[in-house]
């Protein structure tokens, strides 16, 4: 019996050992509970999810993220599991609906600084030492000089700095603050002010053109980084797929400083689009990650939510993010590393516009919608009830190793943030369609997880997937992306040929790429930048073999690589062509 007993102890010691359980990765956009919405007018056309604006400090070696209208926040100890306190930060005299919007965090000392943006002087700035729970007091009950998008900022030497501005006509401004009194020294200075004439990405619109209203400037941050400072600011709208995040870099926190041509967090394609309005902060092995908003912008503009990239700064202090397969399963942190080498695992979209079997089908949320790659679009069964069920055919066999459920907010109830809200749901996987075995089960659940990742145990050789629903927390049964990850066995695409890039003298600011299709890809990653060595920012295109780009420094020369994408893995890279 002992020798039996032995023999079950080293088969379970030595299953723990192949197959650990704690996740090792996460997916954009991340899971965490996200509240509805508090505002009715924004709600006019359906109640929906909405967070945007985030900000994560590195506090006493946790992760602290903050956003726009939560009632609260989060903190973590490992960027992947995140636990919400509940807080409300307005006073009785603060009337308004937007509770910490766009908040600022800053860190003094041993101290934890937060304040919501507004337009007056009557926002409390608040202060706490154990942030972990809600342990606040107010630090100055009136702040006069107010402001919308602030951005809080110690340098080096101790002293303290406010950012701030939002606005399609005035500048980002820039003031030092007493960091004992949190009063003005002196007056703000105008730090820099939009030049989209010049800069294509900073162009209003979804399709950067110019429509409707001049681009809107905001969402200040500021980063210090070998003794250079790193200004950064989104544009041109926050609505936009191409919302990003600009960086000027000085010598002083107060400027002046000097634009780079490119965005360094740019993201205008892809499942989860859009990148903007965001925060960079290390991690606990001074690996720098940048948080900011996706959006989606389908019930309202401001319908957003939150996605987490690899950051950094190269050797010649350029700042960049690796955005290339910013959706796809992303290795956490777990120590030092070098950012320009890709976090990516390397698996791939197993299902995309593969075929799709569903129990009902609401008119106007078709099946596809699920595995289409565009989260704005979504399926939704005529009920929430349990037994509800979509499934998604690979195709053939693959290797699985993560699933991402993206659930879509239809006929949902709530209004504001919502307590004990959660999901309940099974997955079941099959070689055959016929025979079902339980792959995941979430019957039990107890948490709100409207973005759920799941990274399996173990790779599983399957063709069939299978979701039931158990539990909604409201509305009907409705994925915006229905997400498998892994490798399927056949081969990596080809090489990309003809890539050519068509740059007119009449606006340097756009060119229209284009090239020949490979016939085994679903999808293709452009690189570009503005030095050769230097292809930081990245566009992936489904289904297309054609894209027109609007983004660029019409001063400057440009560089551009493509790589084909399908099951298998990535293809191999065009040489670098050159765009005058």
């Amino acid at each position: 019996m002992k020798k039996i007993t032995l023999i079950l102890l080293l088969v379970i010691s030595f299953h723990f050992e192949l197959f650990p359980q704690d996740q090792k990765t996460y997916c954009n956009p991340i899971n965490i509970d996200y509240g509805y919405t508090p505002i009715p007018d924004f709600s006019v056309a359906g109640r929906h999810r909405a967070t945007a604006d985030p900000v994560i400090v590195n506090y006493k070696g946790g992760y602290f993220l903050f956003s726009t209208n939560q009632w609260g926040y989060w903190w973590s100890s490992d960027m992947l599991k995140w636990n919400f306190v509940p807080r409300r930060f307005l006073r009785p005299w603060n009337r308004v609906y937007d509770e910490l919007c766009a908040p600022a965090v800053g860190i003094i000392g041993d101290t934890m600084l937060v304040f919501g943006s507004t337009y007056t002087s009557e926002f409390t700035i608040w202060m706490s030492t154990n942030p972990r729970v809600d342990e606040w007091k107010p630090l100055v009950e009136r702040f006069e000089p107010g402001g919308w998008d602030p951005a809080f900022f110690t340098d080096d030497d101790g002293k303290f700095y406010m950012y701030n501005g939002s606005s399609n006509r005035y500048p980002l401004y820039g003031v030092e603050l007493n960091r004992k009194t949190l009063q003005q020294i002196g007056y703000r200075k105008e730090l820099y002010l939009l030049e989209p004439w010049r800069y294509g990405w900073q162009r209003f619109g979804e399709y950067m053109d110019d429509t409707f209203l001049d681009p809107f400037m905001e969402g200040a941050w500021m980063t210090k980084h070998n003794g250079k400072y790193y200004l950064q600011y989104a544009a041109p709208g926050t609505e936009f797929s191409g919302y990003a995040d600009g960086v000027a870099t000085g010598d002083s926190p107060l400027g002046p400083f000097t634009t780079q041509s490119m965005p360094f967090s740019f993201k205008p394609g892809g499942f989860a689009r859009g990148a903007g309005h965001g925060a960079t902060f290390p991690d606990n092995w001074n690996n720098y990650w940048h948080v900011s908003t996706i959006t989606i912008a389908v019930k309202n503009n401001f319908e957003r939510r939150i996605g987490i990239w690899p950051a950094g700064f190269d050797s010649d202090g350029v700042m960049y993010c690796d955005q290339a397969f910013g959706d796809y399963p992303t290795y956490l942190p777990s120590g030092a590393a070098d950012h320009l080498k890709t976090r990516f695992t390397g698996w791939m979209l197993l299902n995309y516009n593969k075929p799709v079997e569903v129990s009902s089908s609401l008119t106007g949320y078709p099946a596809n919608n699920a595995v289409d790659e565009n989260i704005r679009t979504y399926w939704s069964a005529t009920s929430g009830n349990k037994g509800e069920w979509i499934k998604t055919d690979l195709g053939s066999e693959c290797k699985v190793m993560a699933i991402q459920i993206n659930y879509a907010d239809q006929d949902a109830e709530f209004l504001g943030k919502t307590s004990g809200t959660f999901h309940q749901y099974r997955i079941l996987e099959s070689k055959d369609g016929k025979k079902w075995n339980l792959l995941i089960d979430k019957s039990k659940n107890t948490t709100d997880v409207p973005h759920d990742y799941i990274e399996l145990s173990e790779p599983v050789k399957t063709r069939y997937l299978k979701m039931e629903n158990i539990h909604m927390p409201t509305g009907k049964f409705a994925i915006s992306g229905l997400r498998i990850f892994g490798k399927g066995f056949g081969e990596k695409p080809g090489i990309v040929k003809g890539l050519t890039v068509l740059r007119t003298e009449k606006d340097k600011r756009s060119a229209w790429l284009k090239w020949q299709p490979v016939d085994d890809a679903y999808a293709y990653n452009i690189y570009m930048g503005t030095s050769p060595d230097k292809l930081y920012n990245c566009i992936m295109v489904y289904n297309s073999n054609e894209y027109w780009l609007k983004t660029m420094d019409s001063k400057k020369t440009y560089y551009f690589t493509i790589e084909a994408i399908n099951e298998n893995g990535q293809g191999l890279k065009v040489p670098v062509i050159e765009s005058q």
